[in-house]
């Protein structure tokens, strides 16, 4: 392994947050059944076949971190019910995405219920990266610009940088 291209594109990056957040694979089975609409503690354990004290766990963190909310049951004090925030629900992309990477690299075929479009029921596209102007972008399209040139890009004002592979891209004068 060479040395690293521009170890300073990783500051601030909000990716190590985001992991600590979600945890590991059993977090992120309690949200897609959660995507799925199920709410209640008996029915995240019978679905995921779960043990009773890791599902307590993942969901007492996910609750912490604001990814589901947790509230009683208005007709059943005793019942709690478990939803996916806003927080939570801007996951679906990142599922979708990690989904269709797994039918696509994890060697097994695909299986079970395709996601669709509600309206028409046909399947989604694949999840892309798509430029500011909706054109998909490759891995050599990409690079790290300093936050400051991207604000100004997004205001349409010049600062700089051409596409120079996923490194960073080099600053116009």
């Amino acid at each position: 392994m060479g040395p690293r291209k521009c170890p300073d594109a990783f500051e601030g990056c909000a990716l190590p947050a985001a992991l600590e957040a979600m945890g590991e694979r059993w977090s992120f089975l309690i949200l897609r059944a959660a995507f799925d609409g199920i709410v209640y503690f008996e029915d995240f354990q019978s679905t995921l076949g779960i043990a009773r004290n890791i599902l307590s766990n993942r969901l007492g963190r996910l609750v912490a971190n604001g990814i589901l909310s947790r509230e009683p049951v208005a007709t059943d004090k005793r019942r709690i019910a478990y939803r996916l925030t806003d927080k939570g629900t801007d996951l679906v992309p990142v599922m979708i995405a990690l989904r269709q990477w797994g039918e696509r690299w994890s060697g097994h075929p695909a299986g079970g219920a395709v996601l669709s479009d509600a309206r028409d029921h046909r399947p989604i596209r694949p999840i892309t990266i798509q430029a500011w102007d909706g054109r998909p972008l490759g891995h050599d399209d990409m690079c790290w610009i300093e936050r400051d040139c991207a604000d100004a890009a997004a205001k349409a004002r010049p600062c700089g940088g051409a596409a120079a592979g996923p490194a960073r891209c080099e600053a116009k004068d």
